[in-house]
């Protein structure tokens, strides 16, 4: 398999760098949801909130690299018989995906850094609180990071049910392209 995109299909960093994130980003929900009801007596009261972080600010790098990789390997252009309200959802679809994703991870850093403090990576190195005077910083910021994640999750069920439409009804190359496929 090649690694970078043709036009006919994406290559191996493309299908790594897009199921890499889908799972990461699922992760992370999942996560999300089940430390915020950890009691204060929890053992991984800290340790869960911490580990969400560091995951979240890898995420940001990787999706860093992603989108200079498609520019460096532009993806396959839409199939010819898809309509154009078709491909320019695509298009209107992933720029949500993009965009919201860069949105939840910049309020997840405003909460993180609403107290002035650095966020630890790993315990490997620390992203200072570069924004920390927003009035209600953590709690306007807590509000967008929970609904906009809900708002992604939920999109990103819509675009895996797209695919699987591609794939079974309209029986077209959308999701064998993703795979590796032609």
């Amino acid at each position: 398999m090649q690694l970078r995109n043709s036009s006919s299909r994406y290559g191996l960093v493309s299908i790594l760098l897009h199921w890499g994130v889908a799972l990461v980003v699922f992760g992370l929900f999942a996560l999300g949801l089940w430390m915020v009801d950890l009691d204060y007596y929890d053992t991984w009261r800290k340790a869960a909130p911490d580990l969400h972080k560091s995951i979240g600010l890898t995420l940001f790098a990787v999706m860093v690299v992603r989108v200079v990789w498609r520019f460096i390997s532009p993806p396959p252009p839409a199939l010819s018989a898809q309509s154009r309200l078709v491909q320019w959802g695509a298009k209107f679809g992933h720029l949500f995906l993009y965009v919201g994703l860069f949105a939840v991870m910049f309020a997840g850093y405003l909460i993180s850094t609403a107290d002035g403090v650095g966020i630890p990576v790993f315990d490997l190195f620390e992203v200072p609180a570069l924004i920390s005077s927003i009035p209600d910083q953590a709690d306007v910021a807590g509000a967008v990071h929970e609904y906009l994640a809900w708002a992604l999750v939920i999109f990103a069920g819509f675009h895996a049910l797209a695919a699987l439409k591609h794939h079974f009804i309209d029986r077209d190359a959308t999701l064998t392209r993703m795979l590796g496929r032609d």
